[in-house]
């Protein structure tokens, strides 16, 4: 994929977080900024509710189907591609990133070793792509006190057996708070 300059510094500005107020606001990030907010939002609400009613091992399920058809349905009313995915990736046959993704995941690491939190870290560029130009973004997200249940170093046995599974090839253990646990990303065609 071949990047366009002038939009590349205009997304690391957007980036930033404290410069992009001098920078007119973007409407194609403001947009993936309120899809991202209402999948993360709608998901939360699913987990919570699945969490409390039986715990991590319930929580796996919604990860594993309401997850997709929230990104399914947020996809299908909005003109965007909406997921999420990870240089750590659970569900290797729907999460896997392609190599802008990785990109950009690498560069979040970067950040994040450099002293930046997760919770701000976000990234957009206009690329070229074979079908014409697209929009992409990509958010960062961080892990949570309530992902270690599952994303953690020190898992039950239950919830263990559980992702083994639901998920053959599972990498997305072995997380710290406030990791880059993955990122939502979305794309669009200009």
């Amino acid at each position: 994929m071949k990047r366009c300059p002038l939009l590349l510094s205009a997304a690391f500005i957007l980036a930033a977080g404290s410069a992009q107020a001098e920078q007119p606001a973007n409407p194609n990030a403001d947009e993936a900024k309120a899809l991202i907010k209402e999948f993360a939002t709608t998901l939360q609400g699913e987990l919570q509710t699945a969490m409390k009613a039986g715990g991590p091992t319930k929580a796996i399920g919604v990860c594993k189907d309401r997850a997709p058809a929230i990104a399914a349905d947020l996809s299908a009313r909005s003109g965007w591609e909406v997921g999420r995915t990870s240089l750590k990736v659970r569900n290797q046959s729907m999460n896997l990133p392609d190599d802008w993704e990785v990109g950009v995941l690498e560069d979040f690491e970067d950040r994040k070793a450099a002293g930046e939190s997760a919770d701000s870290m976000a990234f957009a560029e206009v690329v070229e792509t074979e079908g014409g130009e697209q929009f992409r973004f990509m958010k960062a997200i961080p892990t949570g006190e309530v992902c270690l249940a599952c994303h953690g170093s020190e898992i039950t046995a239950e919830v263990a057996a559980t992702l083994d599974d639901q998920y053959p090839g599972d990498q997305a253990r072995g997380f710290a708070l406030g990791d880059i646990r993955g990122a939502f990303s979305l794309s669009k065609p200009l």
